[in-house]
């Protein structure tokens, strides 16, 4: 066996109270190993009769008894200590599984309550606002799975009528769409999953274009706003610009008025001044 080989191996499936989900696991595992048809119908028994066994037939029965082994040291590693000690006295491999079959599957009294349980979880059944349709489908289909294994008939039309009931309303459009093009009753559940699932994918890329025209939209208005802002400055700044400009005018409006310059009027505050000082110092 090489190494690739021997990382492939299938795990052993372990018993975690629910017998059914176990056992087909457990039956998948064994029949990958070859080893199903020795559980299923047990150890072969040599044929009573006058002629002793064939060396053949005595090779078959010990190769078969080899196998049983094996299947036992599997099922030793599946089943919790607590369980393995009472099948310990168990000499085959069917005996251990018939035992583990009598104890934990239950009786029908029990599957029929299990199965009211599940089927009124399965109509409540209904996609969140916000789930994926992944998520939705996963949810479902196992419920589904679950009403299988308590012995439900599942169609997948009931299961494809169940799903497009139980879609948030902004699917509602493609409820519509799906109804109309194609045959509920002959569509497959892996069709519904994967129309959804490009749905989805599209409502998803609207709402990114529309996000960021949103920005987009919201960033020209921030510039509109600050254009605005600058442009109102400009002109309080030419208003003020106008009212120093009128001030200055007015105030040589009134030097005109008064007949002199400003030049003349310093010539005069001069000469007052020297007249002022030459009396001071007489």
């Amino acid at each position: 066996m090489t190494t690739s080989e021997k990382f492939l191996q299938p795990s052993i499936p372990r018993f975690d109270g629910h017998y059914d989900h176990w056992s087909m696991l457990m039956k998948n595992f064994l029949r990958s190993k070859e080893m199903w048809n020795l559980v299923h119908e047990g150890l072969p028994t040599p044929v009573i009769g006058t002629a002793p066994a064939s060396e053949a037939q005595r090779k078959s029965v010990e190769e078969a008894k080899i196998k049983d082994l094996k299947v036992k040291n599997f099922l030793f590693q599946a089943i919790d200590r607590e369980i393995l000690e009472t099948i310990l006295d168990k000499g085959t491999s069917k005996a251990i599984l018939d035992s583990m079959r009598q104890k934990y599957q239950g009786s029908t009294k029990v599957k029929q309550a299990q199965l009211q349980a599940l089927r009124k979880e399965f109509e409540l059944l209904n996609m969140k606002e916000g789930e994926k349709i992944d998520s939705f489908l996963a949810r479902t289909l196992t419920a589904v799975n679950e009403m299988k294994v308590n012995g439900e008939v599942m169609e997948p039309s009931m299961v494809v009528g169940k799903v497009l009931r139980s879609l948030t309303p902004k699917f509602n459009y493609v409820v519509r769409s799906i109804e109309e093009l194609n045959d509920l009753n002959t569509m497959s559940i892996d069709e519904l999953h994967g129309s959804l699932l490009v749905q989805e994918q599209r409502m998803q890329g609207y709402q990114e274009e529309e996000q960021a025209l949103r920005i987009s939209t919201t960033s020209e208005e921030g510039f509109s706003h600050l254009n605005s802002a600058c442009e109102l400055n400009g002109e309080e700044q030419n208003e003020a610009t106008e009212g120093e400009n009128m001030n200055t005018a007015s105030s040589s409006s009134n030097s005109s008025s008064s007949g002199t310059t400003p030049n003349e009027e310093n010539d005069v505050l001069v000469e007052g001044r020297g007249t002022r000082n030459m009396r001071e110092s007489a």
